[in-house]
This record gives C-alpha cells, sequence and structure tokens, in this order.
C-alpha cells in the first residue's frame, strides 16, 4: 500500500547531533567503509509461471529473471572529472524519493549544491513500494545510499561526512555542461502490449470475366 512509505523530515541540529555525527566520521575511517566497500547490490523482479510477482535480493537461477540496478551501479560516468568519475563508479550514490516529501526535496538541493552526480529513483507505485520493501523494511523516505552504505531520512551533517568518507570533494567540480539524469521509478513501469488490429480485411476484386473473341466454341456461353 502507498502508506508504507513514510516521508522523514530533517533531523534537527544541535549539540548531541554533533556528537552523534563525530563519532560516525570517527568510526567511518575504520569500519564505516566497510558497508561502502560491499559488492553491488542488486534487486531482481521474478515472474512465476502463474503471472505472480515477487522481488528479491538473491539472483534467481532462472535466467529470465530482470535485473532492476536500484543502486546507482549503473549511472554513466562519462563527461566527469577524472578523480570524481573514479569516486562515482566505487560508490555510486542513488536518493530514494517520494511525492510530497520535503525532506526529499531538502537533500536533493544538498546533493547538487555539492556536485554530487547522483541517480534518483522514485518510490511512487506499489511496485516501487514492494520493491523499496527489500531495501529498507521500515519504508523511510527519503533514503540516500553510498555505495552499500544506506542513511534513512535527510540529515545534511550526516550525509556530508558519509560523502566525505568515501572520498566526493568538499565543493562541486562538474563541469558547467553537466547535466544531471532525470528521477525514474525504481520498478521500470511495464510495456503496453501493442493493440490488436480489429480492422477488417479490405476486400479484393473479382477477376475480370474473359470477353466473348467471337471464336467461342459452339455450345458454351459465358
Amino acid at each position: 500500500m502507498l502508506e508504507a512509505v513514510k516521508p522523514r523530515q530533517p533531523a534537527r541540529s544541535g549539540a548531541p547531533g554533533l556528537v552523534f555525527v563525530v563519532g560516525l566520521v570517527g568510526v567511518a575511517g575504520l569500519l564505516g567503509l566497510s558497508g561502502l566497500m560491499s559488492p553491488a547490490w542488486a534487486l531482481y523482479k521474478v515472474v512465476g509461471p502463474d503471472g505472480k510477482i515477487t522481488y528479491t535480493d538473491r539472483a534467481p537461477s532462472d535466467s529470465s529473471a530482470q535485473a532492476i540496478k536500484a543502486n546507482g551501479a549503473s549511472m554513466a560516468t562519462e563527461g566527469l572529472p577524472y578523480e570524481l568519475q573514479r569516486v562515482a563508479s566505487k560508490y555510486p550514490v542513488t536518493l530514494y524519493t517520494s511525492k510530497a516529501c520535503s525532506a526529499c526535496d531538502s537533500g536533493r538541493q544538498m546533493l547538487t549544491a555539492r556536485g554530487i552526480p547522483y541517480v534518483e529513483k522514485t518510490v511512487i507505485t506499489n511496485d516501487d513500494i514492494k520493491a523499496f520493501a527489500l531495501i529498507d523494511s521500515t519504508g523511510q523516505i527519503p533514503l540516500l545510499r553510498i555505495g552499500n552504505k544506506q542513511l534513512l531520512g535527510f540529515n545534511q551533517t550526516e550525509w556530508g561526512s558519509y560523502l566525505d568518507a568515501a572520498g566526493y570533494p568538499a565543493k562541486s567540480v562538474l563541469p558547467s555542461s553537466y547535466r544531471q539524469p532525470q528521477p525514474s521509478p525504481l520498478v521500470p513501469p511495464k510495456e503496453a502490449k501493442p493493440a490488436a488490429d480489429t480492422r477488417l480485411p479490405a476486400p479484393t476484386r473479382p477477376e475480370a470475366l474473359p470477353t466473348d473473341s467471337g471464336n467461342t466454341p459452339a455450345g458454351i456461353r459465358f
């Protein structure tokens, strides 16, 4: 159900939050990057013989299963400065958003202002929500993934700390020609089947009857 996605508002800044973030920065150097360096995560959509759709984070043995790259690993890095291209390839950034979500807007503005190349996945349809439940069971929106590290809700200081730990530059180095990819649904929409052609076939013209050439054999009439 659509209610499963719960927009989460920005966390309030203050001394306790700063102490928590300092702890995060210290841990990031020792443990935090282990989450960023995990193998690329993939989501699979499996359609059973009866047409039932299920989602799993394990690669099915059936080669016909559809893999949904929801962690931004397929993000194009062409046109980026070399150093940024290297970081974005190693620790791709994906932002999961929904409609009417002010915290999503704040997170998007922060990433854009800092010059972070990222992929935005929208969680709107029932299929999106089912797939998102495998990424985060709490259904909290927005969610930011840096590599395999998940950050629930928008917290500018926390997001910035993990982006620093991954090696993203503190200020934008994106070229002026760079254009951020357009947001896309977490689960690609189903392709519409072409409508059947219900038009009647054009009538065929009858073959012309032979004309009497005057040499018709006796007893045969046309």
